[in-house]
């Protein structure tokens, strides 16, 4: 569990910015006066921030996609191991993937609606949006603001989870296996080959539902909401007025940004699960067996 939130915390500071500039990208779907733009211009848009402030753009959002390591994976990454340890051999597998989607989500969404707010009026004020000020506009509905979008975030979840966390290891135990054998790749090459070949799959399954996520996430908090159907309408328009141009908005980046995030997740928990260990033996935690002579 620790070496997977290690992994995490890891993945999460490396790959802000990238995160950032996507949700940007589907974002500006919409001008202010919600006319559905090309997305070119929405690209534009999205950079044109990121050219304005920096550091700020490339931050916003860290804090609570920091905090959410804790509140989103443990209630995550527990579930899944849990049910994997009850159902199996303790290898990850779809029941436990399933599973770990669909009771997760409650804890997940919020900390996704808040990161997401804090991005959401950047373009307007210059600035991330404070997280006590997200939370109190949320109190004054009973926080029910901070669930909008946990349907499409159970799906993105699954695939998430069957994908990131169950495909990519078993594929790049092959690869290590059958590639490495043959030629000098390591861990890390391994890695970043089997987190190539899940990205695009990856990325094509949850992109439509990204979108929902950002649309239904990023309107304010004290206006009306969006609901699931009015989403997909959105999308359906702009699939009308642009084609697959506009359902796969931030597509190319996505892939990316999962390429990106994999290997540095998998790297962080391949790294800690190494420290953890040498650490218990070392400490006389775990039996090594002596080297015979």
């Amino acid at each position: 569990m620790t070496a997977y939130l290690g992994g995490s915390a890891f993945q999460t500071v490396m790959d802000n910015p990238v995160t950032a500039y996507r949700q940007l990208v589907q974002q500006y779907a919409k001008d202010l006066n919600g006319k559905v733009v090309d997305p070119k211009i929405a690209s534009e848009e999205a950079k044109a921030v990121f050219r304005a402030a920096p550091i700020g753009a490339s931050l916003s959002g860290v804090m609570p996609r920091l905090i959410g390591v804790g509140f989103k994976r443990v209630p995550k990454f527990g579930i899944l191991l849990g049910i994997s340890f009850i159902v199996g051999d303790g290898e990850v597998g779809m029941v436990a993937a399933t599973g770990a989607s669909i009771l997760s989500a409650p804890f997940i969404n919020p900390i996704r609606m808040i990161e997401k707010q804090q991005r959401a009026f950047f373009k307007q004020t210059g600035n991330t949006k404070p997280i006590m000020d997200i939370l109190k506009e949320a109190a004054a509905k009973n926080f029910t603001p901070l669930f909008r979008g946990t349907l499409p975030l159970m799906g993105h979840s699954l695939a998430s989870a069957t994908l990131g966390l169950v495909g990519q290891p078993r594929l790049q135990k092959w690869i290590q296996k059958e590639v490495g054998a043959k030629t000098s790749i390591g861990s890390f090459g391994s890695n970043l080959i089997a987190s190539a070949a899940v990205s695009p799959i990856y990325i094509f399954v949850t992109n439509p539902l990204s979108r929902l996520e950002v649309i239904m996430q990023t309107n304010s908090i004290s206006g009306k909401s969006i609901g699931t159907m009015e989403a997909v309408k959105e999308v359906v328009t702009d699939s009308k007025a642009f084609g697959l141009r506009g359902v796969f908005r931030g597509q190319g980046i996505g892939i990316a940004k999962a390429i990106l995030s994999l290997t540095l997740f998998h790297e962080g928990r391949i790294w800690c699960m190494g420290a953890f260990k040498g650490y218990n033996e070392n400490n006389g935690y775990v039996y090594v067996e002596p080297v015979k002579a």
